[in-house]
């Protein structure tokens, strides 16, 4: 996906929010730290140009929770988990790069139901790759791409990557 491929996707993205939240007052997006949260950012900004409403954006920081956590590092990284409302009868959108096995967002809900009980949480991906390895599944879906298992999506925001861009890549 080119730069303006994505921007189109968030727009669609937006509009579908929209229009399937009741209550747009309860509505927050959780971006999962790293490339979760420029995209939840760049969709709250697309409902406020649309709607002139703020939507909280929060930032989840999933490493102490990953069912991995042994394999990838003797002293795992913790960045800082920045969620300033409280999530306790929210609607919350969560929101990820790619979708994959699932285990992300696993972590990802065992995160955030420790800072609270949220309403409802609705998972909303750039990318969706296939291969789950739990039963979850994204409401929201900027594109489904169909790889094999020694394909890798990457994303590149702007904001992180200094460009933008979705790339299917062979894993090396």
């Amino acid at each position: 996906m080119s730069a303006s491929e994505i921007d189109r996707t968030l727009v669609r993205l937006a509009h579908e929010i929209l229009e399937k939240t009741e209550d747009l007052t309860k509505l927050a997006f959780i971006g999962i730290r790293r490339r979760g949260v420029p995209l939840a950012q760049r969709i709250a900004k697309k409902i406020h140009d649309l709607e002139k409403l703020d939507v909280p954006v929060g930032i989840l920081d999933i490493n102490l929770y990953r069912d991995d956590l042994s394999t990838v590092s003797e002293l795992p990284v913790h960045n800082s988990t920045d969620i300033g409302f409280p999530v306790t009868g929210m609607d919350i959108i969560l929101t990820d790069d790619v979708l994959y096995t699932g285990r992300t967002i696993r972590a990802a809900l065992d995160a955030l139901f420790d800072k609270g009980r949220p309403a409802r949480v609705q998972l909303l991906t750039l990318i969706d790759r296939g291969h789950r390895e739990l039963p979850i599944e994204a409401r929201y879906v900027g594109r489904m791409v169909q790889t094999s298992s020694n394909e890798i999506i990457e994303v590149k925001f702007q904001e992180i990557d200094n460009m933008e861009k979705v790339l299917l890549v062979e894993r090396a």
